[in-house]
């Protein structure tokens, strides 16, 4: 097993381990386009370029971890076999690598994790792994992993707090500086528990020292963000499933130590941005990122001032996505857009009521697109839970003001998180 790093030593990786790194996993990754972005360039008045890891065979960088740890180990290791947790990409890429080496591996990922990932895993891996679903997050995993793992003595592939993993991510940093024309004044990528930007920044630090390396995290698992607030590595109590890429509790202490060194800022990003750039990414560029794949891109909009006539790579780290997940990315878009809003309204017990609201409340542009009804004992008023969609933010206030003068107006929920949680 290996033990994570808690002292005070901070490893760094040497280029030449990266390039070593590069070698190996060339059997089974892939260089992938460093792309100029038309619609994202034109958005920031920048050249806005997106590493595009989600074409590689796994669909997210991970492969270039998994794969560099995995084929490092001794011949007696590897017929014993590896055990790892993810929350899904690392498990493809780890269990892409058991395929490939003839290893078995056991592959611990939370219940929670998206079907297709899971699926995913099953085929890349084939008769060489085992899957097991265990726990609601990936920290829940993460433990039950350690346990097995300890017990019938097999290698841990960490996901991300490992030196080899680190270094085969860091390929990533080389390949965009082979790849870029210009010197690059910006680089953005998602944050989970680090090894990609402990990776990717200690490439840049080294070989481009000028550019400025920016971590990306979701509001609701903002780990690192956390960390590097307290100078040390901090488990949250709770965090926001829905970016699965990046949810994790806890960030790894290597990452934590080379990213404290290298990384220029750490920001968080709404999910319901995210949801809205997925959608943007489908829709004009037709790209099929997943939540934690679009999180980089999402930030732009706090740097637009910065990034102006600069240099800007944007990693789009995966592109596993299902899509079953759409209706609730959607969902999310608009509620962060302002666009979409949820209402007890309390309707009179008498014929006509509904059509009363349709044409004297909502506006020429409003859409109801939720609407679930109880009949009550009242006589008075019978409330119904309305969802209504607008076209423009600023028609809000005119709704709520016409639902309060008709009489209709009972409470606003979207702000209720007690009552929100049962609708999205």
């Amino acid at each position: 097993m290996n033990s994570t790093l808690t002292d005070n030593k901070t490893y760094r990786p040497e280029i030449s381990a990266v390039k070593e790194a590069a070698e190996r996993i060339s059997k089974v990754s892939v260089i992938t386009p460093l792309a100029h972005s038309v619609t994202y360039s034109r958005k920031y008045d920048a050249n806005v370029l997106l590493k595009r890891e989600d074409l590689q065979q796994v669909r997210s960088y991970k492969i270039r971890g998994a794969y560099n740890k995995i084929s490092s180990l001794s011949k007696e290791q590897l017929e014993k076999g590896v055990i790892c947790a993810s929350a899904g990409n690392h498990a493809q890429g780890v269990a892409f690598a058991c395929n490939a080496l003839k290893a078995k591996g056991v592959i611990y990922m939370p219940i929670t994790t998206p079907r297709q990932k899971v699926e995913q895993t099953r085929m890349f891996g084939g008769e060489w792994v085992e899957v097991v679903l265990e726990g609601d997050t990936f920290d829940d995993s993460f433990k039950e992993a350690i346990i097995h793992g300890e017990k019938l003595s097999l290698v841990f592939i960490h996901p991300f707090d490992d030196e080899k993993v680190i270094e085969g991510q860091a390929t990533i940093g080389m390949e965009i500086l082979g790849q870029a024309k210009d010197p690059i004044d910006f680089v953005f990528a998602p944050l989970g528990g680090g090894g990609l930007l402990a990776g990717l920044s200690s490439v840049f630090k080294q070989l481009s020292p000028n550019t400025k390396i920016i971590g990306v995290e979701p509001d609701g698992a903002a780990s690192m963000t956390c960390a590097l607030r307290e100078g040390k590595v901090v488990e949250l109590s709770q965090i926001e499933r829905f970016v699965d890429g990046a949810a994790v509790q806890k960030v790894g202490f290597r990452n934590f130590a080379l990213c404290k060194e290298n990384l220029d800022q750490m920001v968080t990003v709404p999910e319901g941005k995210i949801c809205q750039t997925i959608l943007d990414l489908y829709s004009q560029d037709a790209i099929v990122a997943e939540p934690a794949g679009a999180m980089a891109l999402s930030a732009l909009d706090f740097f637009a001032e910065e990034i102006r006539g600069k240099n800007v790579v944007c990693l789009i780290s995966g592109g596993n996505n299902d899509i079953t997940r759409m209706a609730e990315i959607k969902e999310r878009a608009l509620l962060y857009a302002g666009l979409k809003h949820y209402f007890i309204v309390r309707f009179p017990q008498r014929a006509g009521a509904l059509k009363q609201f349709v044409a004297a409340v909502l506006g020429p542009d409003d859409d109801i697109t939720h609407f679930e009804y109880s009949k009550k004992h009242h006589r008075e008023n019978g409330p119904a839970v309305v969802g209504i969609e607008l076209k423009d933010q600023k028609d809000f206030n005119p709704l709520v003001k016409r639902m309060k003068e008709q009489n209709f107006y009972g409470q606003y929920l979207n702000n209720n998180l007690d009552l929100f949680q049962f609708l999205v």
